[in-house]
């Protein structure tokens, strides 16, 4: 494990020094003293975020060799380029706690580390390339642009450049729905079929209600989290109705409507025993997903090698050259 200098001062004045460093709205640094508690909930929270990066990547790579023309296909290209740049990103921030991205991957591999919920649902349509830009982006997008604000200073600054492609993408994905919308009467029908599919699992991207989650009220504490599931997942609704209208597409819930007192819209509940299922590895696509990164972890192992030694090599040149 690769190691982070901690603030040497006693653990009384460090943990004062913490607490107002947070009540102040500040950022706390690698070489900072941290609680135990803070720094577990940073390299789960990042690690999660890093592995949803790389797997995230698998559903829209299933239509790259299949999208309807080279400008559509280019689009997704650099849209899954994209997507490991923001995992190699994360796993650069969680490493500044301490932690390699080798033990990462290893967690990730032995199911002690998850991924997030969305990306186990299948891609069974090109259309699904334009919802997961519109819906699954623009959701990431409503969780991670407070994260710009995190308290934790490696997280943040990666966010920020993750933000403005994560926008990017998601602007993409509704532009490419929009095109669909105005051509045939079977393209309209695919684009409300994968609405229909993906707009619940959306919602279940921003974690359980409030009242269970077990990790949300210490997180905000902190200054992890800026807003809670509820508070994103109600950002969220409301952001995208107005865009559905405007796509002409039909968002599959039959309690959604306006609330005048509230000034929000009103909802219905997603499907949390779906939810808790995905997230134990019974979802439609979750052995499929683990078994592909697993593979590709394995057949990666003669390039982690190769530069290990090419590594190893370069540095006793270069103790050799310097005597």
């Amino acid at each position: 494990m690769t190691t982070t200098p901690a603030d040497p001062a006693p653990p009384d004045a460090a943990q004062e020094r913490f607490d107002a460093t947070i009540a102040r709205g500040d950022r706390i640094e690698p070489r900072d003293w941290m609680p135990d508690g803070y720094r577990r909930t940073l390299v789960r929270q990042i690690a999660q975020h890093a592995h949803s990066e790389i797997i995230g990547m698998q559903p829209e790579g299933n239509w790259i060799g299949r999208a309807p023309s080279l400008r559509r296909k280019a689009i997704l290209l650099a849209k899954v380029q994209d997507e490991a740049g923001h995992g190699l990103y994360l796993y650069s921030a969680c490493e500044t706690l301490g932690v390699s991205r080798a033990e990462l991957t290893e967690m990730l591999l032995s199911g002690r580390q998850k991924y997030s919920s969305i990306f186990n649902y299948p891609t069974l349509s090109y259309a699904d390339v334009g919802t997961i830009g519109w819906l699954v982006d623009g959701a990431a997008i409503c969780n991670q642009v407070p994260l710009c604000r995190t308290s934790y200073g490696p997280y943040g600054r990666a966010m920020i450049r993750i933000c403005k492609e994560e926008s990017f993408h998601q602007r993409q994905g509704y532009e490419l729905l929009m095109t669909m919308m105005r051509g045939t009467d079977g393209q309209r029908a695919m684009v409300q079929e994968s609405v229909d599919r993906f707009w619940w699992p959306s919602l279940m991207m921003f974690g359980p209600p409030d009242a269970e989650s077990p990790n949300s009220a210490r997180s905000m504490a902190w200054g992890v989290k800026r807003n809670s599931n509820d508070e994103l997942r109600q950002k969220f609704v409301d952001m995208t109705v107005p865009q559905a209208d405007a796509l002409g597409v039909r968002l599959p819930d039959p309690d959604l409507r306006w609330n005048e007192e509230r000034g929000h819209y009103d909802f219905g509940e997603p499907d949390w025993t779906e939810l808790a299922e995905v997230i134990r590895g019974n979802g439609p696509c979750n052995a499929q997903r683990m078994a592909h990164r697993r593979a590709a972890h394995e057949d990666g192992t003669w390039v982690r090698e190769a530069a290990t030694a090419f590594a190893e090599r370069s540095a006793a040149r270069a103790r050799e050259e310097a005597r």
